[in-house]
C-alpha cells in the first residue's frame, strides 16, 4: 500500500544526549502542598528547586522543549519545573493538553507574556495580550480576515497567484543548488500582506525584503538562550545585547507599517475597504465620531496587530513549507509516490484546494511534515485566570502553564512511530486520507491559531504546485541521508540553514 512507506527522521542521538541531561541529581519534591489552608491542597510534582536558579541547571535553554519532554516521563502529565524564580506548570500528552485547553478553557486560557513578548507588544494586538482589548482585536481579526477570504475562494487565487512567482523563482536557478528560504518566506508573506495591506510587493522590494529579514531574524533569537535568561531575570536587560538587537528590529518595523498604513489612509474610501488595515482605519474612524470611550481601535492595537499577522503569516508557514521540502529531498521514495500521484490525479493543470480529497497520500504526507516538523514545541504559553483544580492538582491563578505540544504530536500512546517521518499516520487500511485526534500542530481551544485555515490552504497549494514542477535533491555531492534535519535554534523550529536542488521535470 502507497501509505506504508515510513521514512526514517527521528531524534537524532545529540539531540537525544541533550534531552537526557538533566543536570545534576536534585531530590525530588513530590509532596509540593500549600500550607496557607485549613487542608493542604496537592500541587504538581517536580524536581526541587534550586535558590535562585531554580531549574536553571536541569533545561538546555537553547532547546529547553526535549528537556521538558523527558522531564514528564519521570514526573508525568501535569508537573512543575522552575525557571529561575518562576513557577512553571508543563501539560504533557495528548490526553491532558486536550482536556486543559478544550475541557477546562475559560482556567487555562489567558496568555502568559513574558518580559520580551511585553517590550514588544506592550499589551497590545492579538498574539500576546489579554482581556478585553485581546478578545475584541481576536474577534475583530477573525472576522475581517475571512471577509477578505481567509480559507475561502479569494484566498486561494491569492495563494495560486503567489505559486507562480514562487516557481518563476527556483527556474531562474535551473536545476543548480539554492537555499529555499527566501523566496519561500517572500511568497508567503506576500500571501498575508495582500490581505492585511491589499496588495502584494515585489520579492526585489528594499522595505518588503527589510520587513521579512527583521522577523525571521527575532524569531531565531526570541528562542535563544540570552533571551531565555532576559525572561527569567528581567533586571538584566541592560547586559543582555540579544534585547538590543530584536528592539532595533521592532523600531524599524513599526516604522515601515506606519508608512505602509499612511498611504493606504491617504487613499481610503470608508464605503469600500481594500483589506484589513481599510477595515480597522474604518472601524476607527466611526469610533471617533460616535466617541466612543476608551475605544480599542487605535493606532498601537493596530500596529501591533499587522505586526502580529505579518510574523505569523511568514514564520510558521514558512518554516512547514521549507520542512516539506527538505523531507521530500530526504525521502526520495516518498516523493515519488506524491509526485506519481499527482501525475496520476491532477496531470498539469494546477491543483485547487477542492482537489485535497482526491490526493489522500499527498494530504498525509502534508499532515506528517506538520506533526514532525513541530514548529511550535512548547505552543505559547498559557497562564491561569482562577484557581484551578486539574487532574487532581491545585494550580493556583496566574500560574504559568505550558501546553507542551511536542508531547502530543510525538505521543507514544497516540502515534505508531512518532519520532518517525511516517505519511501512514494519516491513512487507513485502504490507503484512504484518515484524521487523528493527536494532530495539534496549531495548538487547540480558545488560542488556536487564528490563521490555522489559510496556512492550511497555503501549505497545500505551495507544497503541490512545487512538487507538480520540480523534483527536489540534495546538492551534488551530497547524500538523500547526509541531509541535516537538526532543527535550527529559535523561538519556532525551522530547518537549519541548507541547499536543494529544484529540478524541472518538464
Amino acid at each position: 500500500m502507497a501509505g506504508q512507506h515510513s521514512g526514517g527522521f527521528s531524534l537524532s542521538k545529540a539531540q537525544d544526549n541533550k534531552a537526557a541531561k538533566l543536570g545534576p541529581d536534585i531530590p525530588d519534591d513530590k509532596t509540593n502542598t500549600t500550607d496557607n489552608f485549613p487542608k493542604q491542597r496537592k500541587e504538581p510534582p517536580g524536581p526541587r528547586p534550586l535558590p535562585l536558579l531554580g531549574n536553571l541547571l536541569q533545561l538546555d535553554l537553547s532547546r529547553p522543549h526535549y528537556t521538558l519532554c523527558e522531564l514528564s516521563k519521570k514526573y508525568g502529565s501535569v508537573y512543575t519545573v522552575y525557571f529561575g524564580l518562576k513557577k512553571v506548570v508543563v501539560l504533557a500528552g495528548y490526553k491532558t493538553v486536550k482536556e486543559a485547553l478544550v475541557h477546562h478553557a475559560e482556567e487555562f486560557g489567558d496568555r502568559e507574556i513574558s518580559p520580551i513578548l511585553r517590550d514588544i507588544n506592550q499589551g497590545h494586538g492579538i498574539a500576546f495580550a489579554n482581556g478585553e482589548s485581546w478578545k475584541e482585536m481576536r474577534s475583530f481579526a477573525m472576522t475581517t480576515l475571512r471577509e477578505f477570504g481567509m480559507g475561502r475562494k479569494a484566498a486561494e487565487e491569492k495563494i495560486i497567484e503567489e505559486c507562480h512567482y514562487l516557481i518563476k523563482e527556483f527556474q531562474q536557478h535551473e536545476g543548480k543548488p539554492l537555499d529555499v528560504m527566501r523566496p519561500v518566506n517572500y511568497t508567503v508573506s506576500n500571501v498575508i500582506s495582500s490581505i492585511v495591506y491589499g496588495s502584494r510587493f515585489e520579492y526585489t522590494d528594499p522595505q518588503f525584503n527589510g520587513m521579512v529579514a527583521r522577523v525571521n531574524k527575532n524569531m531565531h533569537l526570541g528562542g535563544s538562550a540570552p533571551i531565555q535568561v532576559y525572561n527569567m531575570f528581567p533586571w538584566l536587560c541592560n547586559w543582555i545585547k540579544t534585547r538590543e538587537v530584536i528592539m532595533k528590529n521592532i523600531e524599524m518595523n513599526i516604522k515601515d507599517i506606519k508608512d505602509l498604513v499612511s498611504g493606504l489612509s491617504e487613499t481610503l474610501n470608508p464605503q469600500m475597504s481594500r483589506c484589513f488595515v481599510d477595515s480597522f482605519l474604518i472601524r476607527k474612524q466611526k469610533e471617533e465620531d460616535s466617541c466612543v470611550r476608551d475605544s480599542h481601535y487605535h493606532e498601537k492595537n493596530l500596529i501591533v496587530t499587522v505586526g502580529n499577522l505579518f510574523a505569523a503569516g511568514t514564520d510558521t508557514t514558512g518554516g512547514t513549507l521549507r520542512w516539506g521540502l527538505l523531507l521530500m529531498a530526504r525521502y526520495g521514495e516518498i516523493q515519488d509516490q506524491v509526485q506519481e500521484e499527482l501525475s496520476r490525479v491532477i496531470g498539469s493543470r494546477q491543483v485547487r484546494g477542492e482537489d485535497r480529497k482526491k490526493l489522500p497520500y499527498t494530504d498525509a504526507v502534508i499532515h506528517e511534515t506538520q506533526r514532525l516538523a513541530n514548529v511550535f514545541p512548547m505552543s505559547l504559553p498559557h497562564i491561569t485566570s482562577q484557581d484551578v483544580t486539574f487532574q487532581g492538582y491545585f494550580i493556583n491563578k496566574g500560574t504559568t502553564v505550558y501546553p507542551l505540544l511536542m508531547s502530543v504530536l510525538y505521543d507514544e500512546s497516540e502515534w505508531e512511530s512518532p519520532n518517525t517521518f511516517n505519511p501512514a499516520h494519516f491513512l487507513d487500511e485502504n490507503g484512504k486520507f484518515m484524521k487523528r485526534d493527536a494532530y495539534m500542530p496549531f495548538s487547540a481551544g480558545r488560542r488556536a491559531c487564528p490563521g490555522e485555515s489559510l496556512a492550511r490552504m497555503e501549505v497545500f497549494l505551495f507544497f503541490t504546485s512545487l512538487l507538480q514542477r520540480f523534483r527536489f535533491t540534495p546538492p551534488p555531492g551530497v547524500k538523500e541521508d547526509e541531509l541535516d534535519l537538526t532543527p535550527a535554534v529559535g523561538f519556532t523550529l525551522n530547518p537549519s540553514p541548507h541547499q536543494l536542488c529544484a529540478v524541472s521535470r518538464f
